[in-house]
């Protein structure tokens, strides 16, 4: 299983970034995606995750900013970021967890880094 994520770049803050991110190979039943981030020196943090079912949470710092949409027939994952603030400025890791029988995995993207300028 393969995830590619794309869309990060530099932005001013205020600005607008979408990530997105696609899955590939043998996946299974995919029951959660999600973006985490980490910033210099930080540790990885949650941003925005979203269920099979389409439920949604987010980290208080991003709520109302960002969104996240997910399309599990597409086995894809995007985030649209609005308002970005140069606390946002991080590596982005698309994830996704995902059961092939009885057993439950967890895979990672390689990560996309957004900088936001201020």
């Amino acid at each position: 299983v393969q995830l590619q994520a794309s869309g990060g770049g530099l932005v001013q803050a205020g600005g607008s970034l979408r990530l997105s991110c696609a899955a590939s190979g043998n996946i299974g039943t995919i029951d959660r995606m999600a973006w985490y981030r980490q910033a210099p020196g930080k540790e990885r943090e949650l941003v925005a995750a979203i269920t099979s079912g389409g439920a949604t949470n987010y980290a208080d710092s991003v709520k109302g900013r960002f969104t996240i949409s997910g399309d599990n027939a597409k086995n894809t994952v995007s985030l649209q970021m609005e308002k970005l603030k140069s606390d946002d400025t991080a590596v982005y890791y698309c994830y996704l967890g995902a059961s092939k029988s009885v057993w439950r995995s967890e895979y990672w993207g390689s990560g996309t880094l957004v900088t936001v300028s201020s």
